[in-house]
């Protein structure tokens, strides 16, 4: 079996500030921006690897979502309990570098874990806890 990984959504609140985020500070390339009745979807992904991608949506556009569940969303979403992604990159220190220097909220600056891993980890602007684990 040959499955990729092709595409992963995370939630934005504000689709330029997300756009900015992860075009400006993370490198990536915007390769789809999609407008429907006032709200937007919009792919991104990291240069050289067309085939995966990030599709930023707006959360309340999901089809069948109560009231009491959006509500959830929002509060999740303002505390960075709604989505993760793990980025990797061989130089996480330039990297953090590059992000802390845009203004890009720090959670955790770079560390060596007790389970094998070393990587730092932001918030983008709508809130996703974003990962980023160096490449040995």
């Amino acid at each position: 079996m040959n499955i990729t990984i092709h595409s992963t959504f995370l939630p934005h609140s504000d689709p330029d500030e997300s756009v900015a985020f992860y075009r400006d500070t993370l490198g990536f390339e915007v390769r789809n921006d999609v407008g429907y009745a006032g709200m937007r979807w919009v792919t991104v992904g990291p240069p050289g690897q067309p085939e995966t991608s990030i599709v930023l949506y707006p959360p309340f556009a999901t089809p069948g979502i109560t009231d009491d569940e959006r509500h959830t969303i929002a509060e999740m979403m303002a505390k960075g309990t709604y989505a993760i992604i793990v980025l990797a990159t061989p130089d996480l220190d330039g990297a953090f570098a590059r992000m802390e220097a845009s203004g890009a909220e720090v959670v955790q600056e770079p560390t060596e874990q007790p389970y094998g891993i070393r990587d730092c980890a932001i918030r983008d602007p709508a809130g996703n806890l974003i990962r980023i684990s160096e490449l040995r």
